[in-house]
């Protein structure tokens, strides 16, 4: 898929209006996820969690039904329904659930005959292209059991991840204002006042899409199953969002075990320990929280690949870093020291 622009469009309402979800949203974790299910190769953490979560969805039961109507209504695409990331699961999963199971009819047709313009649909999607209030509710407890099964395999780190962001999103907003906030996004968003430019899916390159905020206001969700570009809902009447990509927050340097120092050195060592702690893990990531320069970043991360500690495949424009399971036999080894 080609790569266009996000632009968001603030006035001076709208930054006073900005605000940081105050807990993970599981709706939007539940689509993000689905798209990562979908996904081939990556790290070798993800492919253990893909695996984790078919045999958990098997299970209980739930795989075929995920297969044959979740999967379908979330393609990896350019457009999956908004109904699927209903604004009240910003208040814990019992109440995304719900909203989701209570969906208008009518809403759940005019967005499933956006899917079938894109997609087509499959006929596991038959009962609620008519609306079918059995098929709705029936999709509320599909997507309930697929959280849980999906989340379980990562929830402590998602819990640190999400709140490691949250935590200084809110620092730069108490000590700098909402500007300086908007400036220290992760590396694929630009303030360039008044306009919060971000790397963006779409069908076809140099394309570029605008949000403009009108007074309404922004949340930013930060996820931990998006892994590349920021999300936006379609529908522009319905309350703003910007979903993106958590940085994968690492323990700090003093906590890196002495005899891997002794191995790597502090900063490779570092470095090693960031990607070991997350997964796709970009080059711009590592010197950013590691307070390297991106050039030496990626020079130490070459000297990893080289030993064959870790991995790294280009997406796009990013470099990704997975640990191998060399890379995972040192740790253990040098930790049970």
């Amino acid at each position: 898929m080609a790569m266009g622009t996000l632009k968001i469009v603030f006035t001076a309402e709208d930054l006073a209006r900005v605000r940081i979800a105050p807990r993970p949203d599981p709706m939007w974790e539940m689509v993000l996820s689905l798209h990562l299910l979908q996904a081939r190769g990556s790290s070798t953490a993800m492919t253990a969690w893909r695996r984790q979560v078919r045999d958990n969805l098997a299970e209980i039961g739930l795989l075929a039904q995920v297969r044959n109507v979740l999967i379908p209504l979330a393609p990896s695409g350019p457009y999956f329904p908004d109904f699927l990331t209903p604004a009240e699961a910003q208040m814990g999963l019992e109440q995304g659930v719900d909203a989701l199971a209570t969906t208008p009819r009518r809403r759940i047709r005019h967005e499933l005959n956006l899917v079938q313009t894109y997609y087509g649909l499959p006929p596991g999607l038959d009962g609620l292209a008519r609306g079918d209030p059995r098929a709705i509710r029936d999709l509320g407890r599909l997507a309930a059991g697929y959280c849980q099964a999906a989340f379980a395999p990562h929830m402590q780190q998602m819990e640190h991840a999400l709140g490691q962001e949250r935590s200084a999103l809110a620092r730069y907003l108490a000590d700098d204002g909402v500007e300086q906030m908007l400036d220290h996004l992760p590396p694929m968003m630009r303030w360039r006042p008044p306009i919060l430019e971000a790397d963006y899916p779409s069908r076809a390159a140099q394309n570029s899409r605008e949000i403009h905020l009108r007074g309404r206001g922004l949340t930013l969700i930060p996820s931990y199953f998006c892994r590349t570009t920021p999300v936006a809902l379609v529908d522009q009447g319905l309350p703003p969002v910007l979903v993106y990509p958590a940085r994968r927050w690492s323990p700090s340097p003093t906590t890196v075990k002495e005899p891997l120092v002794e191995l790597l050195g502090r900063t490779r060592a570092e470095l090693f320990r960031c990607i070991v702690a997350t997964p796709d893990c970009t080059t711009t990531e590592l010197a950013r929280r590691t307070g390297a320069s991106l050039a030496s970043a990626s020079k130490h991360a070459q000297v990893l690949r080289q030993a064959g500690l870790i991995a790294s495949t280009r997406q796009a424009n990013l470099m990704l870093h997975q640990v191998t399971p060399l890379g995972i036999e040192l740790l253990r080894a040098q930790s049970s020291r």
